[in-house]
This record gives C-alpha cells, structure tokens and sequence, in this order.
C-alpha cells in the first residue's frame, strides 16, 4: 500500500509536538502579560470606584449643606413671621387699651358731671364710709397739705 504511511504519520506528530510546543511558548509568554493586564483593569476598577465614591460623598455633602441652608432659612422666615405676629398683636393690644382708656375717660366724665354740684350726695358717701370703717385711722389733711397724725382712732373713746 502507501509507503509515505509511516512518514506522513511521524510527520503529522513532529507537526503536533511543534505545535504543542508553541502553544506552551505563547502560553509562557501571554500569561504574564495577561496578570499585568488584569492587575491593571483591576486597578483601573479600583480607581473608578474611588471616584464614584468620592462623587458620591460630594453630592451627600452638598445636599446637607442646602439642607442646613433651607433649614436656616426657614428658621428666619418663622422668625420673621412671629416678629410680624408679636408686632400685630402688640398693635392690638395698644388698640385695646387706648378703646379702654376712652371708655374710662368716658365714664369718668359721666360720674364727674352727675356729681357736680351734688354735695349733699357726697357728704353721703364720705360719712357712709366713716361708719362702714372697721377701726381704721382717719388722716384729716391740714392747710400745709400734711395729715394731722394720730389725731384719734375711729371706734375709740
């Protein structure tokens, strides 16, 4: 049959080996550059995640920060709105009193024109509340506008 047989199949095996063998030399020579490679996106990942992280930590502090800002700005605007409460209320009041001052004015016209000319009546009042006292001092003022003192004790002989 064919003679080249055993020649063709050494050669085919030389072929294998030669092969296998450049297979291992390219293996031995891609796998180092293949760990700096990986070292190197590894490293790349490493440093994209820092930046995330950082990024991350930038836009938490900027949104405390316009946090405090509104915070602190809603703090003045209360602020001011109860200063503009206190100032109506305080306005209110002044209103109130003045309203409470005409009404006193007022009646204390009404009771001074009705006691006008009325001394019968007073003298009325004033020994109704000489009788009413209940061991009171009477202080009667003099001439130089100074009470005559210890001049008598209502109720004592």
């Amino acid at each position: 049959m064919n003679r080249n047989g055993p020649a063709l199949a050494f050669g085919g095996l030389l072929t294998l080996i030669l092969l296998v063998v450049l297979l291992i030399i390219a293996a031995l020579w891609a796998w180092p550059k293949y760990r700096v490679y990986k070292q190197e996106m590894s490293g790349i990942a490493a440093l994209k995640e820092a930046e995330w992280s950082k990024q991350i930590l930038i836009e938490e502090a900027r949104a405390r920060e316009q946090a405090a800002l509104m915070q602190a700005k809603a703090k003045v605007t209360l602020a001011q709105a109860e200063g503009e409460a206190q100032i109506v209320r305080a306005r209110a009041e002044g209103q109130a009193d003045i309203e409470r001052a005409k009404a006193a004015a007022e009646a204390n016209r009404i009771i001074g024109a009705s006691l006008k000319d009325n001394e019968a009546y007073l003298r009325y009042v004033w020994i109704k509340g000489l009788q009413d006292g209940k061991g009171e001092r009477i202080y009667i003022p003099t001439e130089a506008g100074l009470p005559i003192l210890e001049a008598g004790k209502a109720g004592t002989p």
